[in-house]
């Protein structure tokens, strides 16, 4: 599949972004602003992929978000469109060989996570409602203008929702204030796009991309026309085995878990063993990691999982 952007991704599609910038040194940690005008907080001589500390985000209140953040999602900016362009030329070859066209798109609790930061949003919800309005009408423009754009060239297979909205437990949020502040946008975004659709037979897939226990949100989802979700994290007690016999109708993409990788190539076996036949036996499964893969994962392992995979689908 082929992946097109324009509309975020785990944070906020500012343009122009935050600028980088040293706000606090610590000794062998500092302080930075990242490109989505979060304080973070990190080892001066980590790799790019270590996880940092959240310090602070950009938005607290009204004032804040139209002093820092409003201007930088114009849907009309035309510095927007050039990156958009670029992957525009690699996609439609591609398309036209038949390749799946998949729309990413920043969910709307990802989105408000980063701009407000997961705990002070969990206040906000309450407390100032107008301005997580304020902040979704953003959402749904930016959304909106980039997956328009991405359709005057080709027809979508897929858009991928990057919602992370569950935890091991279950949704970070209610389902009172999904349906409040998120499920409007979604089904104003989704509705447009299935007009604008150039061959309006395709079937679009809509696909809610959440670590965590994602099962008891699953009907939620399903309600407003979702029908594929992932990667269904095993170290939050997600089984596809058993969420495929529940939910029947849905595609299931993820849900091989990642630890095995690391681990002794029997434990790897004696899961893929009750996992492959039986997925392959239901369908609508894409079998891939739960996650990205760890660096601790051994190569050799990983190379075993795939052939397993591939011995599995023939």
């Amino acid at each position: 599949s082929m992946f097109l952007y324009g509309a975020g991704g785990c944070e906020a599609d500012f343009c122009p972004a935050f600028e980088h910038e040293v706000l606090e040194d610590r000794g062998d940690k500092q302080v930075v602003r990242d490109s989505a005008g979060r304080s973070i907080l990190v080892f001066k001589d980590a790799p790019a992929s270590f996880m940092p500390e959240y310090v602070d985000h950009p938005v607290k209140d009204m004032e804040s978000w139209e002093k820092l953040c409003v201007w930088r999602l114009d849907p009309a900016t035309p510095e927007r469109y050039a990156a958009m362009d670029k992957r525009l030329e690699e996609a439609i070859p591609l398309a036209k060989k038949g390749w799946m066209m998949s729309q990413n798109v920043a969910g709307g609790y990802m989105y408000l996570r980063s701009l407000m930061g997961p705990e002070d949003l969990m206040y906000l919800l309450y407390d100032d409602p107008e301005l997580i309005h304020a902040c979704m009408e953003k959402w749904f423009e930016i959304a909106d203008a980039a997956t328009a754009y991405n359709q005057k060239f080709v027809t979508l297979d897929e858009i991928r929702f990057q919602e992370d909205i569950t935890y091991n437990n279950g949704p970070l949020i209610s389902p009172d204030m999904i349906r409040e502040f998120i499920f409007p946008y979604y089904t104003r975004l989704i509705e447009n796009v299935r007009k604008r659709q150039l061959d309006p037979e395709r079937k679009l897939y809509l696909n809610l991309d959440s670590d965590g226990f994602s099962e008891s949100v699953i009907p939620l989802y399903q309600s407003i026309g979702f029908n594929v979700f992932s990667p269904f994290e095993v170290a939050s007690g997600s089984d596809v085995v058993e969420i495929g016999k529940k939910f029947p109708d849905i595609v299931i993409h993820g849900g091989i878990d990642k630890r095995l990788f690391a681990a002794p190539r029997e434990e790897l076996d004696a899961f893929l063993d009750r996992v492959l036949p039986a997925m392959k036996a239901r369908g609508g499964y894409i079998p891939t990691c739960d996650h990205g893969v760890p660096e601790e994962a051994v190569f050799e392992n990983y190379v075993h999982y795939r052939k397993r995979v591939f011995e599995t689908n023939t």
